[in-house]
């Protein structure tokens, strides 16, 4: 008869354990975001401060907008898209991939040049850009122009500057624009052009002039949630994105913010 009872007594425990376990909520909703290299940092601490208020995971991706939006559009399993330029947003949409009024302008940003720090590297004249003369032999380090949109932008300026047709035969085409980054970091291209938010983070690199905002597209950063996924976890770190701690958090990294 005890044996009976201990027995009893288990099954009643195993049943209750299980019971709760299916009825407790859950503390670990993820969601996936696929954003521009250049948002990494600012980005990640966000994430942090917004897992440590609610319990939900952020898992961010990082890479050039171009890539992940092919991605998204293959099916890569993205809650949220974030981009370094309305170009491939646009793509998306057309490919009717993105949740209906979800699209928003968060950023806005600049570029730079940029040269390793342990070099003597002259101040460029905002009225004259000598790259050619500088370069030599050597390398321009830029996200690739053709498609990852640090390098449209670079492009964009460097022909309206009138001195893309001297240097076109000397870049050095980077995935993104973090690469591009870390090859001026590294002493592998004496000259760069990157995000300034980039050149500020990196203690191996100066910023030697500023590209004028006349000479490109304003760079914005688009987001948006990506069609059917607009979960409630997905939604709340979506509007904590616009958030004013998210906010402050950006523009420490020195983004522009435009959505509030």
């Amino acid at each position: 008869m005890k044996n009976k009872s201990l027995g009893f007594v288990k099954r009643n425990k195993a049943l209750l354990f299980a019971t709760l376990l299916l009825s407790a909520p859950s503390v670990m909703a993820k969601v996936n975001v696929f954003a521009a290299s250049s948002l990494t940092n600012a980005l990640n601490e966000i994430s942090k401060q917004f897992e440590r208020q609610t319990g939900t995971r952020i898992r961010n991706t990082f890479a050039g907008s171009s890539a992940l939006a092919r991605q998204i559009n293959n099916g890569a399993p993205a809650d949220i898209y974030l981009s370094a330029n309305t170009k491939w947003m646009m793509y998306l949409d057309q490919q009717q991939v993105l949740e209906p009024k979800t699209k928003a302008s968060l950023l806005a940003n600049s570029l730079v040049v940029i040269a390793p720090s342990d070099r003597q590297t002259p101040a460029f004249p905002s009225s004259s850009w000598p790259l050619a003369d500088y370069l030599e032999d050597s390398k321009l380090a830029l996200a690739d122009p053709a498609h990852v949109p640090a390098g449209i932008y670079a492009q964009q300026a460097l022909g309206n500057l009138g001195v893309w047709e001297t240097v076109k035969e000397h870049i050095a085409a980077a995935n993104n624009v973090r690469s591009a980054l870390v090859l001026v970091e590294r002493g592998e291209a004496p000259l760069g052009i990157v995000y300034k938010t980039d050149g500020m983070l990196s203690k191996y690199v100066d910023i030697v002039a500023e590209l004028p905002a006349s000479s490109h597209d304003e760079i914005q950063y688009p987001m948006a949630i990506i069609k059917n996924k607009a979960r409630p976890e997905v939604l709340s770190f979506y509007n904590y994105l616009r958030s004013d701690s998210a906010q402050a958090v950006f523009q420490q990294y020195g983004f522009k913010t435009l959505s509030h």
